[in-house]
């Protein structure tokens, strides 16, 4: 058996196996700027989900959450996919989402020093 040739990566599932051959995004209209966070009634309980789930709702706490194209980063995924498994943890009552922040709200100095402090440590 060959040597992994990238050694301490791991194995990458392939996207269609992820989205189940899926390639529409969920009819919820998320968009790259979307918030997303877990739900509260998803608890700790993630074991039977799959990895990729899993991660989502590890680093989408209940409090705060963060953008889909964050999280797409984040899994080193193109956005498509990642909007489709979004669909489908939404749709499973997994994790909530509100629309990104209005005008009103992106005038804050400080919210915008520490989004550019967060995007510079990925």
């Amino acid at each position: 058996m060959a040597a992994d040739p990238q050694p301490g990566r791991r194995r990458r599932t392939r996207l269609y196996a992820l989205t189940d051959g899926r390639t529409a995004a969920s009819r919820h209209g998320l968009t790259m700027d979307t918030v997303i966070t877990a739900a509260a009634d998803a608890g700790h309980g993630h074991g039977g989900l799959p990895t990729e789930w899993q991660e989502i709702l590890t680093m989408c706490p209940s409090t705060g959450g963060r953008a889909v194209a964050e999280i797409a980063a984040r899994m080193r995924m193109r956005l498509t996919p990642m909007v489709v498994l979004l669909g489908e943890l939404l749709e499973r009552g997994l994790i909530r989402h509100r629309p990104p922040l209005d005008a009103s709200e992106t005038s804050n100095v400080h919210l915008l020093m520490k989004i550019r402090d967060n995007l510079a440590r990925l």
